[in-house]
């Protein structure tokens, strides 16, 4: 089977699709918080949103440097319309937990191929995933225990979260990362 046609190069096109989706259901995030005046929130999701873009680019310069043409997809639907961080935290980790399985799926599918260089390349989002999910996890236990009190959501995210140091291990991102 050809590199373009594989399981592996298949799935890392879908993953492309769900990267910019889930980096457009954060953006929705930021603003729903951005409209009721929580910036530490806001400003949380816009970082998150960023991220999700730099990870598909990141799958597209992989597939450039592997001379596969990457296809630039639409993308799903995303929701906008939330009663409560809480409700929206758990969106976000499952959206996260989702993302996992997508990637687990990926280094599968390499590891299947015997293509080293994909599972190499798979290696650093399973270790961002992890991440992921365990930064959401938090979040959505801190929504739980403020209940209806966002401002002490906002002083948690104020104080524990913020602009991380670039991580020298990351693919590089077709365009560069923003």
């Amino acid at each position: 089977m050809s590199e373009l046609n594989s399981p592996f190069a298949r799935l890392l096109q879908e993953q492309v699709s769900h990267e910019f989706t889930a980096q457009q259901q954060y953006v929705a995030l930021a603003v729903w918080f951005d409209a009721r005046d929580l910036p530490q929130l806001a400003g949380f999701y816009y970082r998150q949103a960023l991220e999700e873009r730099n990870h598909a680019m990141m799958i597209v310069q992989y597939l450039l440097d592997r001379d596969i043409p990457p296809r630039i997809p639409g993308i799903s639907e995303v929701r906008n319309d939330f009663g409560s961080p809480t409700e929206m935290v758990a969106l976000a980790l499952a959206q996260e937990e989702q993302v996992t399985a997508q990637i687990e799926a990926l280094f599968k599918a390499a590891r299947d191929e015997g293509d080293f260089l994909g599972e190499q390349f798979i290696l650093w989002f399973l270790k961002e995933q992890v991440e992921e999910v365990a930064s959401m996890k938090t979040l959505l236990t801190i929504c739980e225990r403020a209940g209806s009190d966002y401002f002490k959501i906002e002083d948690f995210v104020a104080r524990e979260t913020g602009s991380e140091a670039e991580d020298p291990s990351a693919p590089s991102a077709a365009g560069g990362a923003l």
